[in-house]
């Protein structure tokens, strides 16, 4: 069972030759063998989980209808709200919080009859590149477990490249699916901004956040994405589907791409490490054989994305943790000696020194006298970029660059070193700041058998055509076959 996927796994069942409780079962005794290693899990819900299950199984037996990830197990990363075990961002301030209400798209999940197993590690409100930034355990790397799974939704890709669930639910601000997708070797979707309700997911950049899937395919993400994409009235960032409707991306994703025309950025992609570089080239390679035709562009204000990126993202955030006040819910410091330590200690002790920092950072640029020379500024950057990938899809379908400038690095290593963590999102960041989907597929491995991933982005609300992109290359290539040995893969 651990080498079907989502997709083959859900027609199994749908036609009863598997039950739905079996494979949760399966799927709980690989989290009770491989957890203590990789620490992918936050909250793990087996008994509402097989519960679930057996109700699945009795609507199939039934001959009811069920939903398109009938009795599927999932997991969802924990900054997006259930009504079911804690909420917590991986963070102490909110580590006994229980939410009131389902995020759309944990409802959409549950509409479609999946299982939810759990809830998935990350860096603490979704600030960090490695998942090390947790305020409440470790998550390692399936593939190597000196090395981190990246961030941060690292403990949702190194739950699916372990096989402890099918497929999983994370999180996007500036490469946080993506870049752990390429990390532990599977694929990473960044929808479009506004494709995906944002509706209980707790906000880090509201104007930058999006919620993805993380699967074994790409035939899994266009399953996913049929669930959760789609208009919601209670996010006003929600696309109406008169502007952006939603097709069946599934149904679509075996249609061909007529004279597919890729383009790539030398110069912005050399700063990458050479294997990272020389996997990209052989991938590229591929879709030449297939008969893609590749040119080459020029983005100049790609050079300030990491800029921009770091001063939108920072300011949002400042605005959106100020509302953990150690009043209305969350920690508060004990016996504090009049309001202002109820705001100041509260805070001082449960957020950790990452989320300090950017809270800082935010402030600071949006300060009197700073809002300008700043912010302002990052806004009219971000602009010039969202016009870099406008002019682009005007000469081509697609632009291929690398995930990430190099391979999963050891845990440790860039902690104590903000700006090179940063500088890891240099190749994610832009597609947050233009609003435009991006999806991260393995395409090899660098010589210490470390996976490698190619990001393809394309045009606002082209998700359907991206994920055939993708398709093509995934046909071609066998690399999503391949998983990690400590997860008792052979």
């Amino acid at each position: 069972m651990k080498n079907l996927t989502a997709k083959k796994l859900r027609d199994q069942i749908a036609s009863g030759q598997i039950k739905s409780l079996d494979a949760v079962r399966n799927i709980f005794e690989r989290i009770e063998k491989y957890e203590p290693v990789i620490g992918a899990y936050i909250s793990t819900f087996k008994e509402k989980a097989l519960e679930r299950a057996s109700q699945v199984d009795k609507k199939i037996s039934a001959g009811e209808p069920v939903g398109q990830l009938a009795g599927v197990p999932v997991a969802v990363k924990d900054n997006m709200c259930t009504t079911f075990g804690a909420t917590t961002c991986a963070s102490k301030i909110l580590q006994n919080f229980h939410a009131p209400y389902n995020a759309t798209v944990v409802e959409k999940l549950l509409a479609a009859d999946a299982v939810i197993i759990g809830k998935t590690n990350m860096d603490e409100f979704a600030m960090g590149s490695s998942t090390e930034n947790s305020g409440l355990k470790q998550t390692v790397n399936p593939w190597d477990t000196s090395r981190v799974p990246g961030g941060s939704s690292g403990g949702a890709t190194a739950s699916v490249a372990a096989g402890m669930c099918f497929a999983a639910l994370g999180s996007d601000t500036g490469g946080s699916i993506r870049q752990p997708a390429s990390f532990c070797g599977v694929v990473g979707l960044k929808p479009t901004y506004g494709r995906v309700s944002r509706y209980g997911l707790v906000a880090y950049g509201s104007s930058l956040d999006q919620i993805g899937p993380v699967t074994q395919t790409v035939e899994d993400a266009a399953l996913m994405l049929n669930v959760i994409a789609g208009h919601d009235s209670s996010d006003s960032t929600s696309v109406s589907e008169a502007i952006a409707p939603v097709c069946d991306y599934l149904t679509k994703l075996n249609e061909p791409v007529d004279k597919l025309k890729i383009a790539v950025v030398p110069q912005f992609n050399a700063g990458a490490d050479q294997q990272v570089q020389n996997a990209l080239n052989e991938a590229i390679k591929v879709y030449k054989n297939l008969g893609a035709e590749i040119i080459e562009i020029e983005m100049p204000h790609l050079d300030y994305a990491i800029a921009a990126y770091y001063v939108i993202a920072t300011a949002e955030a400042s605005s959106n943790l100020a509302r953990y006040d150690g009043v209305h819910y969350g920690h508060r410091t004990k016996d504090p000696q009049n309001y202002i330590e109820v705001y100041t200690k509260s805070r001082a002790e449960a957020f950790g020194q990452e989320v300090k920092r950017r809270i800082m950072l935010g402030t600071y640029a949006l300060s009197s006298g700073y809002y300008d020379a700043y912010y302002l500024k990052a806004l009219k950057v971000r602009n010039l970029i969202r016009g870099d990938f406008t002019n682009a899809f005007e000469k081509c379908d697609c632009v291929m660059m690398p995930v990430a400038p190099t391979t999963a690095f050891k845990i440790g290593e860039k902690v104590n070193d903000p700006l090179q963590m940063y500088l890891s999102d240099i190749y994610t960041i832009a597609a947050n700041l233009a609003g435009i989907p991006g999806i991260s597929i393995p395409c090899g491995f660098d010589d210490n058998e470390l996976p490698v991933g190619l990001q393809i982005l394309s045009p606002a609300f082209t998700e359907d055509k991206l994920l055939r992109i993708a398709g093509m290359y995934e046909k071609h290539t066998n690399w999503y076959e391949k998983k990690p040995p400590i997860a008792g893969y052979k």
